[in-house]
């Protein structure tokens, strides 16, 4: 089944009372944009989740610019907004997917089997006459009874060991520039994991009407055919919040994958790692 739903699909089930709407709106570079743009409006309903304070932790030595919060905070957060083991989850943005991926990731390794992602955001909910508020829903508390699918990801240590298996592949999901070492806005050093390949995460999306919009299943299957040769897939990013866009896109194309969550950040912070550049 996909990971998707649309604008259409979420007015028709609004009082469904399993439902939970999550606002996943946030900007890098903008830690406050996506706090301002909940109060400023949101659909009708949904509720906020951080992604820096909530779905991500304190920066350490190692773990990257965004290391996953311990399992028990994690229960905590979506706890207060509702989720239990039988809620329909349904996570959004603006429609680049970056925020609502990072959660639908992180609930799928929880073991939360019915979480979606809204296919052109809050914008295709608008224009389809979704109401907009910003009214704060109140909410009774869930029971979200954790099912830890450990499978889904891996550490420094499982990449190293890889690097040389021809029958792995690694995915590195940012910008081709950073990529390639040409330049580095944010980590200390610049390039890419040896042997990794390059597809930028949102390259998965498609604009129509200045919107954004997931691509079609075949379109996916097409644009990640050479990674089906493999008998592993990793996928990093830079923090790992936007290889989960990439991991979105790659289930939507049935290719089982891990996702590398300290990702870049995690992998330099060990002196003794090569970096590559081309």
């Amino acid at each position: 089944m996909s990971n998707i739903v649309n604008a259409k699909w979420l007015k028709e089930n609004l009082n469904n009372e399993k439902l939970v709407i999550v606002d996943c709106r946030f900007s890098l570079m903008d830690k406050e944009y996506g706090k301002r743009s909940y109060e400023s409006s949101h659909i009708k309903g949904a509720l906020r989740v951080d992604i820096e304070t909530e779905l991500s932790d304190k920066v350490s030595t190692h773990g990257g610019r965004h290391p996953l919060p311990t399992i028990d905070k994690l229960k905590d957060v979506f706890e207060k907004i509702g989720i239990s083991n039988d809620s329909i989850v349904v996570a959004y943005d603006e429609g680049d997917l970056a925020g609502p991926s990072r959660l639908w990731w992180i609930l799928k390794y929880l073991g939360h089997k019915e979480v979606y992602i809204l296919d052109g955001g809050i914008n295709d909910f608008e224009e389809i006459g979704g109401e907009l508020t910003c009214e704060v829903k109140k909410v009774k508390k869930g029971n979200f009874k954790i099912n830890l699918q450990e499978n889904m990801k891996v550490d420094m240590e499982y990449v190293r060991e890889r690097l040389e298996n021809e029958n792995v592949v690694i995915i590195d999901s940012r910008e081709y520039k950073r990529y390639i070492g040409e330049f580095e806005l944010v980590d200390k050093k610049a390039g890419h994991i040896p042997g990794a390949v390059n597809y930028f995460w949102m390259d998965i999306l498609e604009k129509d009407d200045d919107k954004l919009y997931l691509k079609s299943q075949n379109e996916l299957k097409k644009q990640f055919a050479e990674l089906m040769d493999y008998d592993e897939v990793i996928v990093y990013c830079g923090s790992g919040i936007t290889a989960c866009p990439n991991s979105l896109a790659l289930s939507e194309a049935g290719i089982r994958h891990k996702l590398y969550v300290g990702s870049f950040s995690d992998w330099i912070s060990y002196d003794e790692n090569i970096v590559e550049t081309k």
